[in-house]
């Protein structure tokens, strides 16, 4: 009887945590840990560049007010060679500090005190969004799967299966959020999306998250597609309402 081979066993997500706090980093690590992950520690940001860029995690929690590089400079000089995914984690929930780190490129923001559940729910989420993208680079060369549908809308181009997107043949590099924020109001040109309808879209998983955090990511995503058109516009806002996208 020939044996069948088992089925191949999804490797385990790996998650970084950067925090000057050895309480957090130890209770945060044991929760994780708990669920099936695979956790790194770092205690500074500049001890956390070099690991992350040489054996890159899957995800990074990382905390701003640290010694000798804070979380802010760590993303900065991090989004030059890398779309690692990031979430903040810190006790300084002042607005301004949660608009630039969306603004720098991390995908959320949870202040401390934090749910360790809401956590939880938010690395998922996130995980979840980019699962997709390592599948289609882990698949086989002959995998006979057909590619996903490519969504075009005038400039824009996306394509999915490849988290490629570009504007007038020039490519635009999103975060996973971004990337679905961007999708659901493409997807249907000139219909109004309430932020509650794209936090629906990029956080399918009842996971709350304030609406600044979206105005944030629209915010950013302009600026990137500015960088290679300065003319573009094909986001609207429309105050009170929500966002559309137009390229007509």
């Amino acid at each position: 009887m020939a044996e069948v081979d088992p089925a191949p066993r999804r490797r385990e997500r790996v998650i970084a945590l950067v925090d000057d706090d050895r309480n957090i980093l130890t209770t945060v690590s044991i929760a994780l840990q708990a669920e099936g992950f695979t956790t790194r520690i770092y205690t500074d940001g500049e001890s956390a560049l070099k690991a992350l860029l040489d054996n890159p995690p899957d995800l990074g929690v990382f905390d701003i007010k640290m010694p000798r590089m804070d979380g802010m400079e760590l993303l900065r000089q991090l989004r030059r060679q890398s779309d690692l995914p990031v979430i903040f984690l810190t006790s300084k929930d002042d607005e301004q500090d949660e608009e630039a780190g969306l603004e720098l490129g991390a995908d959320d923001y949870i202040a401390k005190p934090f749910s360790l559940r809401l956590l939880l729910a938010r690395i998922r989420a996130i995980l979840r969004r980019s699962a997709a993208e390592d599948d289609e680079a882990h698949a086989p060369a002959d995998s006979a799967a057909e590619p996903g549908p490519v969504l075009e809308r005038g400039r824009l181009l996306m394509d999915p299966a490849r988290h490629l997107v570009t504007w007038n043949g020039l490519p635009v590099s999103l975060t996973v959020t971004e990337f679905l924020l961007l999708e659901a109001l493409a997807a249907r040109p000139g219909v109004i999306k309430s932020r509650n309808q794209l936090m629906d879209a990029a956080y399918p998983d009842d996971v709350f998250v304030d609406d600044r955090t979206v105005d944030s990511h629209i915010k950013r995503m302009r600026r990137k597609f500015r960088a290679v058109d300065p003319e573009f516009a094909a986001i609207d806002t429309l105050y009170g309402a929500g966002y559309s996208f137009n390229d007509g």
